[in-house]
C-alpha cells in the first residue's frame, strides 16, 4: 500500500492543520508495514499561485519541513520532500492537461472559492487540479489522505486517469482512492459552524506558547452565560476545540458536567492550554532547533534531498510509462525507460 499526500506551505500551522492532516500523516509514517510506503511532499510549485515572494517561500517550505519532523514524522520509513525536487510532475501535468476537459476544471470548487476571496485568477490557479493529479499519480499512489476541501481534487484525478488510459488504450496510470482524516474539519475560534483557517483569522497555532498561546485561546468566542448555567457542549466552539485532545471517556465527562452546569468558559480555555502544552511542548523546542540553528537546517536539508531523490526515481518510471503510451519513446529513453 502506498500513501501520498501534499502539504501546502502557507504559513504557521494551526490546530486545523494538525488534526485535519498532520496527525494522520505522522501516524501513517509510524505504522507502515514492510510492503507499505508513504510519500509526503511540500507543495512549493502549488504555492506559487499565492506566494510570489522568494524569501517568504523559502521560509514557508523550511517551516513545513521542520513542523513535520518536529511532530514526529518517521523519515526513516516515509519520504518527505519538496515538490520542486521532482520536476517530472510538471511534464506529467502537461500530458494530463491534453486529455482534461475545461468543464472538469471549471467545476473545481476550490478555484471558485479562492477567486471569490480575491485571489488572482491565474492560469496556474485554474489548472491547479491537473498538477495535483500529476502529484498523485506520479508515485503510483493507492491512498491519498485529504481534508474535505481536497476530496474533489482526488475525484478529478480519477477522471483524468480514466481519460488518459482510455485515450491511449493503456493502463499507464493507477487510480488512487481518497481517505478523510478522523477529524476532516476543525472549527475556528469564532464559531462552531466555521472552519479554522488562516484566511478567516480564527486559528490557534500549534507552536504558540506562553502569552501568545493564552491570547489565541482567550480569543475563542463565548457568550455571557455564567458557569452555573447548563450548556449544550455541541454548540460551543470552545468545547469542540478542547474535545480534540480528549479521550472518549474524558469527552463524555466534560459533556456531562457542561449539561449539568458548574463549568465556566475559563475552565475550558485553561484546559485547552494545558493540553496543548502537554501535546506540543517537546515539538516546539525541536522545531525551534530545526528552524533557527545551522545544524538543524542541515538536518532538514538532508531529509528533503534524500526524500526527493527517492521520489524522483519513482516519478521518472511513471512518466516514462506515460511517454511510451503516447508514442514519445525518445522521452521515455531519456528517463531510462526503453520502448515497449
Amino acid at each position: 500500500m502506498r500513501f501520498l499526500s501534499g502539504i501546502q506551505p502557507s504559513g504557521t500551522p494551526h490546530l486545523g492543520n494538525y488534526f485535519g492532516a498532520i496527525l494522520q500523516h505522522v501516524e501513517t509514517s509510524r505504522s507502515l508495514g514492510p510492503d507499505d510506503s508513504a510519500f509526503f511532499f511540500i507543495a512549493d510549485y502549488h504555492a506559487l499561485t499565492t506566494t510570489q515572494d522568494p524569501e517568504k517561500l523559502r521560509a514557508l517550505v523550511t517551516d513545513v519541513a521542520a513542523t513535520y519532523v518536529a511532530l514526529g514524522l518517521d523519515v526513516d520509513k516515509a519520504l518527505l520532500f519538496r515538490q520542486s525536487d521532482v520536476p517530472e510532475v510538471c511534464e506529467l501535468a502537461w500530458l494530463l492537461s491534453t486529455v482534461t476537459g475545461m468543464g472538469l476544471l471549471e467545476r473545481a470548487t476550490s478555484y471558485k472559492d479562492k477567486v471569490s476571496k480575491g485571489l488572482a485568477s491565474s492560469v496556474g490557479l485554474f489548472t491547479y487540479p491537473i498538477l495535483m493529479a500529476a502529484d498523485i499519480v506520479a508515485y503510483d499512489s493507492d491512498v491519498v489522505p485529504v481534508g474535505q476541501d481536497q476530496q474533489q481534487h482526488v475525484e478529478m484525478t480519477h477522471d483524468m486517469v480514466v481519460h488518459f488510459n482510455a485515450t491511449y488504450h493503456a493502463e499507464a496510470l493507477k487510480r488512487p482512492e481518497w481517505k478523510l482524516s478522523p477529524t476532516p474539519r476543525v472549527c475556528g475560534t469564532d464559531s462552531v459552524s466555521s472552519k479554522m483557517s488562516k484566511s478567516y483569522n480564527n486559528t490557534i497555532s500549534i507552536f504558540a506558547d506562553g502569552k501568545d498561546l493564552k491570547k489565541q485561546v482567550n480569543a475563542i468566542v463565548t457568550d455571557s452565560r455564567p458557569p452555573e448555567v447548563a450548556k449544550d457542549p455541541l454548540s460551543l466552539a470552545v468545547f469542540q476545540l478542547l474535545a480534540l485532545f480528549l479521550s472518549v471517556d474524558e469527552r463524555a465527562d466534560w459533556e456531562q458536567r457542561l449539561r449539568q452546569g458548574g463549568v465556566g468558559y475559563g475552565d475550558l480555555k485553561k484546559e485547552i492550554m494545558t493540553r496543548m502544552d502537554a501535546r506540543f511542548g517537546e515539538a516546539r523546542a525541536r522545531r525551534q532547533h530545526l528552524v533557527t540553528t545551522a545544524q538543524g537546517q542541515e538536518e532538514l536539508e538532508i531529509v528533503l534531498q534524500r526524500g526527493g531523490r527517492a521520489a524522483r526515481r519513482v516519478a521518472a518510471t511513471t512518466l516514462a510509462r506515460c511517454y511510451r503510451a503516447v508514442g514519445m519513446d525518445n522521452a521515455a529513453r531519456r528517463l531510462g525507460g526503453a520502448p515497449a
